[in-house]
């Protein structure tokens, strides 16, 4: 059952979240700018390559790695290719997973290993065969973990994964070496933003796409007032993350986007209400939204489907899911190629509700994406911390 009154009490909110959801949310912008300051002192900021690589790999053990290189082909606008290393194992833990190279992979490519982990040895093993390869490599891991080791030097650049505020780093000791242990319920939030600033820095300084110090800040920036505007003392009626989590409490979401970064951050709403509310949910872009789940409107989970007998009880029985539309865009401005108004329209054709989710006026492309991951973000940790049996 979703308990609605939860929202507007802040102090049984903390209490629900033991594990820091609410926190881990609200440091994202201390996150980018804790990770720049890694970044530089690496070297990162200071590097002058020679162009372009011709394709970047990116390979990882957390789930936000595939949304960080899905984010990554978006920003690069098809400039350079960008494809992710899935791994393969037995297991989903990290000790068991194995990541290679494609066989065409050469002196000219680039890879990118994120971990938030660091003793994975598939990943070394990874790097290992990267620099046999002769691509150039740049990780982003813990500090003084086993990757780190195993990484710097002559077989690439490392950058110390930036902790969050409230986190601790032993000075003097090393990590432990993995074992098969399970792989963690869900990455926090606020860790794709420590894994990806860093690479905001490198895509500037290979000249993929624009992230100067000025750009990366502002982002820094917008994370912290959407944070303000959703935070938990933030009632519901003016807080967009709680009203996007009660209107998601009895629903189906169809994540519909428009843009390529607005799909990004469709897929990756998608991603965290499976993972922090176990929440289904379907991603997918306009216009091809429109036929992809059409036929969902009007099906089993059409608003006010009930195909069982009128007269039974319900009291006992759970709320059934019904589809609810929740429109992603860049940008609050509509050219007259939009497919937005279609989709409205189909939505109201079938009695299916709608909501909306947009940046600020204004907004550049990066600003944009961490306005819409974070009302994400939040919206996942409210449904799931009001979604708790008690």
């Amino acid at each position: 059952m979703f308990d609605e009154s939860l929202l507007d009490a802040p102090e049984a909110l903390g209490r629900a979240d033991p594990r820091g959801l609410l926190r881990g949310a609200a440091e994202s912008g201390a996150r980018v700018r804790t990770a720049t300051r890694a970044a530089a002192e690496s070297g990162l900021a200071d590097l002058k390559p020679d162009g372009r690589p011709r394709a970047l790999f990116v390979a990882g053990s957390g789930a936000t790695t595939g949304c960080i290189a899905d984010l990554l082909s978006a920003l690069g606008g098809g400039n350079i290719p960008v494809t992710l290393i899935r791994p393969t194992g037995a297991l989903a833990a990290p000790g068991a997973l194995l990541w290679a190279l494609p066989g065409w992979a050469g002196p000219l490519d680039l890879l990118l290993v994120l971990t938030t982990d660091g003793t994975e040895p598939g990943l070394s093993a990874l790097v290992e065969q990267a620099y046999r390869r002769g691509c150039s490599v740049v990780t982003v891991a813990p500090p003084r973990s086993p990757l780190t080791e195993d990484a710097g030097g002559r077989r690439g650049l490392v950058v110390p994964l930036a902790p969050g505020p409230y986190e601790e780093v032993p000075e003097d000791q090393p990590l432990p070496a993995t074992g098969l242990r399970p792989a963690p319920e869900a990455e926090p939030p606020g860790t794709l933003w420590a894994l990806l600033t860093p690479l905001l820095v490198l895509l500037d300084r290979i000249g993929l796409f624009p992230a100067a110090q000025p750009a990366i800040q502002a982002v820094a920036d917008r994370l912290d007032r959407t944070a303000e505007r959703c935070g938990p003392a933030i009632a519901t009626y003016s807080n967009p993350a709680k009203t996007l989590a009660v209107e998601l409490a009895d629903a189906l979401p169809l994540l519909w986007s428009e843009g390529p970064a607005a799909g990004v951050a469709g897929r990756h709403f998608a991603r965290v209400l499976g993972a922090v509310a176990g929440r289904p949910a379907l991603a997918a872009e306009l216009p091809d939204a429109l036929v992809a789940h059409g036929t969902l409107l009007s099906g089993a989970f059409a608003a006010g489907a009930d195909p069982d007998d009128f007269f039974r009880d319900r009291v006992e029985d759970p709320q059934a899911l019904h589809a609810r539309v929740v429109l992603l865009r860049e940008s609050a401005e509509l050219d007259r190629h939009s497919a937005t108004p279609a989709a409205r329209e189909l939505a109201l054709t079938h009695d299916t509700p709608v909501s909306e989710l947009e940046p600020s006026e204004g907004s550049g492309r990066l600003e944009a994406v961490a306005e819409l991951f974070a009302v994400a973000d939040f919206a996942a940790v409210y449904l799931a911390l009001a979604s708790r049996d008690r």
